[in-house]
C-alpha cells in the first residue's frame, strides 16, 4: 500500500501578477537655475595699479562692501565648484573659503555658467539687488556681480567688463530685467572711468596645455598657463628664461 501521505507536497505555482503601469509614489525634485549677463570689454590704460580702480567703479550701484577676488594661483588650477568631483571641489573651497558669503556665492554662480574664469580674471563683486537670508547668504532672486578684468597679453592694458549673476532654488520673473538694468549701469560706470580708453572686442585668454606658467618676479604669483605674458595678479610682464 503506497504511503501517499509521506510524499512531499509540491508547492503551488505562483499566480501571475501583471506589472501595473502606474503605482502610488512620492515625487522628489529640485530645480536649480544659475544665470549671468556680461557686457562688452573696455580697455583701461591704468597700468599695474588698475586693479585698485575696480572696486571704485561699483560706487553707486553696490549695496554693501565690495570684495576683490584675485586670480587663482597655479596650485588651485583644477579648482571647480562641482561637488561630484571632490578633489576639484576641495581645491575650490580652499581657494575661496576666506571670502564673504556674497562674494563666494557670486564666484559660484559666475564660474558655474562660465561667465568668469579665475584662472585669468580678477573679480570685484558685491550685492547689487535683493535680500540676504539670516546667515548673510544671497537668496535665489538676489543679484550679485560687479566688474571682471584680465590683462591684454599683447599690450599689457587691462580689459574690464561688467558681469551680473543670480540663481538658486527658484525663479523670479523680473530678475532678468533687473539684471539687465544693473549691467547697463555698471558698463556706463566703466566707460566713465578716467582710465577708460574705449570698447574693445578683445577675447579672453584661452589656456594652453603644458607644465604650467611662470612665476611673477614682482609679486610671486604663479601664472596658470605658459602662454601668459603678463601676471594675472599685478600686471607685470613675465620674464622668460
Amino acid at each position: 500500500m503506497p504511503f501517499d501521505f509521506l510524499k512531499r507536497k509540491q508547492p503551488d505555482a505562483p499566480a501571475f501578477v501583471p506589472v501595473p503601469e502606474d503605482v502610488p509614489a512620492q515625487d522628489f525634485s529640485v530645480r536649480i537655475t544659475y544665470a549671468a549677463k556680461s557686457s562688452e570689454g573696455v580697455r583701461m590704460a591704468a597700468g599695474p595699479n588698475a586693479l585698485a580702480v575696480l572696486p571704485t567703479i561699483l560706487y553707486g550701484v553696490a549695496r554693501g562692501d565690495v570684495e576683490l577676488v584675485e586670480s587663482r594661483a597655479v596650485e588651485f588650477a583644477q579648482a571647480a565648484p562641482d561637488i561630484e568631483r571632490p578633489a576639484e571641489a576641495l581645491q575650490w573651497v580652499n581657494a575661496h573659503g576666506d571670502l564673504g558669503p556674497v562674494a563666494r556665492h557670486a564666484v559660484l554662480v559666475l564660474e558655474t555658467v562660465e561667465a568668469v574664469d579665475l584662472e585669468f580674471d580678477t573679480l570685484a563683486c558685491c550685492l547689487l539687488d535683493g535680500e540676504l537670508d539670516t546667515y548673510g547668504y544671497p537668496t535665489f532672486s538676489t543679484i550679485v556681480g560687479g566688474v571682471v578684468s584680465h590683462w591684454d597679453e599683447g599690450t599689457g592694458d587691462m580689459i574690464a567688463r561688467g558681469v551680473v549673476g543670480w540663481g538658486g532654488r527658484g525663479v523670479r520673473g523680473d530678475t532678468d530685467r533687473t539684471a539687465s538694468r544693473l549691467l547697463a549701469a555698471i558698463f556706463a560706470s566703466i566707460q566713465a572711468n578716467q582710465y577708460a580708453v574705449g570698447v574693445t572686442d578683445d577675447e579672453r585668454p584661452v589656456p594652453a596645455p603644458g607644465r604650467g606658467g611662470l612665476v611673477c618676479a614682482g609679486c610671486g604669483f604663479s601664472s596658470a598657463h605658459e602662454r601668459a605674458f603678463y601676471c594675472p595678479k599685478c600686471g607685470m610682464r613675465l620674464l622668460r628664461g
